[in-house]
C-alpha cells in the first residue's frame, strides 16, 4: 500500500470531496490529478481543462487532509492525490549553540522520511525487473515509445498497425492472384462474348471460333434505330426493329437477320438459348444444369460444376475428386483421377517405401519408422559400421550386406526397394 499516494479509480458517482490519510509538511507539497491531468499544484488550481471541466481545487480547511473539487468530478473518472515533498532545500538548518527543539527535529526528520516514502511509492509504480528477470509494466499502458530501429527494439502501436496494414495489403494481392489463377480463361472468354469488336468474330480459349458478341448485336440494333430516323415513312417500322434488336427474346429481331442484344445477353425462346452454335452470354457464364449450345458447357460448369454429361470434368473435380460429390476415389475422366487422389496416393507410396528402407541408424532398429513391426527384407544403413543391413523375418535378425557383395545381390536389393 502506498504511503504518499491515494488513487480513486473510476468513481461510482459524481464526487466533490476526496480525503487522504498521509501527513505533509506544507500545503504546496500536495498535488491532485483528474484522468492523469494535473488540476492542483503548489496549493493552487492549475486552470487546466479536463473532460470539458476546469476544476477549482482547494483544501477544505487549512491543514486538513481533504481536497474539495468544483465542479464535482464526474462518475467514472479517476482521481489521484499525491505528496511531493520539496527537496530543494532543508526544512531546518541547524546552527551551533541553537536550541534543539522537538518541532525542529521532527520537521527535519519528516522531510527525509516523507522523501523516502515518496521514492518508494514512485519506485513501486515504475517498470522494474522482477524475480523472473523480466520487466513488469503492472498492467499500465507504456506511452511515448518511438518507432523501433533495431530488431530488438520495442514497437509502438502505430508501427504494429503499419505491419498489419502491409500484411493485409499483401493478403489482398495474394487473393487477387489466386482469383486470377482460378478464373483462368473464363473472364477473357466472357469479355469476348459480351464486347468483342463489332463485325469481328472471336476465338474462345478452347480454340473454337464462334458467332458475334453481344456488343455487335447491340450496335447493329443501334444502327437500325439510326436508319429509322432517316425515313419518316419507315420510322414506325424502324423504331420497332430497333426495339426488337435491343430486347426481343422470342425469335429473330428482324426476319432471318439475327437475334437481339438481350437475347444474346440473357437468353430467349426463339433460337439463341440451347441452340447449336449459339447460346447467350449469361448461359455461357453461369449455366450449370445443361449444355449452353447443345454440346458445350458454361464457364461456371467447367470451373465448379458436376454435370454427369460433362465427361471432361470441372476444375473443382480435377482438384478434389469426381462425381457430383467431388469424391477423391471417383475418376474425373475415364480412369484419370483428381490432383488430391494422386497426392494422397503419392503419400501412401512414400509411407510404403519408408517402411522398407529405414534410413541411417547407429544401431539395429527394433521397429520401423512408424513404430510398427519390422517386415522381411527391410533395410537400414549402419552409419557406424558404414554398411547396409537386411532384416530376416524368419530369424528376426539383421544381416550386414558387406562391401563387395555380388552384383546379383545388389540387383535384388534394388528391386526390393
Amino acid at each position: 500500500m502506498a504511503d504518499s499516494i491515494v488513487t480513486f479509480p473510476s468513481i461510482g458517482t459524481a464526487t466533490a470531496s476526496f480525503a487522504f490519510s498521509f501527513d505533509y509538511l506544507v500545503a504546496t507539497d500536495i498535488d491532485a490529478f483528474v484522468e492523469g491531468v494535473a488540476v492542483f499544484a503548489n496549493n493552487a488550481s492549475t486552470g487546466t481543462a479536463v473532460g470539458g471541466n476546469t476544476y477549482t481545487v482547494a483544501f477544505s480547511s487549512s491543514g486538513s487532509k481533504t481536497l474539495t473539487f468544483s465542479p464535482a468530478v464526474p462518475q467514472g473518472s479517476t482521481v489521484r492525490i499525491e505528496r511531493n515533498t520539496d527537496l530543494t532545500s532543508k526544512s531546518v538548518d541547524f546552527s551551533d549553540g541553537a536550541v534543539l527543539t522537538e518541532v525542529a527535529l521532527d520537521s527535519a526528520i519528516d522531510q527525509l522520511f516523507f522523501a523516502v516514502q515518496e521514492s518508494n511509492d514512485k519506485t513501486a509504480e515504475s517498470i522494474a525487473v522482477q524475480a523472473d528477470g523480466k520487466f513488469d509494466a503492472q498492467n499500465a499502458i507504456i506511452k511515448n515509445v518511438p518507432t523501433p530501429i533495431n530488431a530488438t527494439d520495442a514497437a509502438n502501436k502505430a508501427y504494429a498497425d503499419g505491419i498489419s496494414t502491409n500484411a493485409a495489403a499483401a493478403a489482398v494481392i495474394a487473393a487477387n492472384a489466386a482469383v486470377t489463377a482460378a478464373t483462368g480463361n473464363i473472364i477473357p472468354d466472357a469479355t469476348k462474348l459480351a464486347i468483342h469488336p463489332v463485325g469481328s468474330q472471336y476465338t474462345l480459349s478452347d480454340g473454337s471460333t464462334t458467332d458475334y458478341s453481344a456488343k455487335h448485336y447491340q450496335d447493329a440494333a443501334s444502327t437500325s434505330a439510326t436508319n429509322a430516323a432517316t425515313s419518316e415513312t419507315n420510322a414506325g417500322t424502324s423504331e420497332t426493329n430497333a426495339q426488337n434488336w435491343a430486347v426481343k427474346t422470342d425469335g429473330y429481331a428482324e426476319s432471318n437477320l439475327g437475334y437481339s442484344a438481350k437475347a444474346w445477353a440473357i437468353g430467349d425462346t426463339g433460337g439463341v438459348s440451347n441452340t447449336a452454335g449459339a447460346g447467350n452470354a449469361k448461359d455461357w457464364a453461369t449455366e450449370t444444369t445443361t449444355t449452353v449450345d447443345g454440346s458445350e458447357f458454361s464457364a461456371k460448369e467447367y470451373s465448379i460444376g458436376n454435370q454427369p454429361a460433362n465427361t471432361s470434368g470441372s476444375a473443382k473435380q480435377w482438384a478434389l475428386g469426381g462425381g457430383a460429390g467431388f469424391t477423391t476415389n471417383t475418376a474425373v475422366e475415364g480412369t484419370s483421377m483428381s490432383a488430391k487422389y494422386y497426392a494422397e496416393l503419392a503419400g501412401s507410396h512414400f509411407d510404403s517405401f519408408d517402411d522398407k528402407f529405414l534410413g541411417a541408424k547407429s544401431s539395429p532398429p527394433a521397429l520401423d519408422n512408424d513404430n510398427n513391426a519390422l517386415i522381411d527384407g527391410a533395410l537400414y544403413y549402419d552409419n557406424v559400421g558404414k554398411y547396409l543391413s537386411v532384416y530376416d523375418l524368419g530369424t528376426t535378425s539383421w544381416n550386414p550386406i558387406q562391401a563387395g557383395a555380388s552384383a546379383g545381390f545388389a540387383i535384388a536389393m534394388a528391386i526390393a526397394l
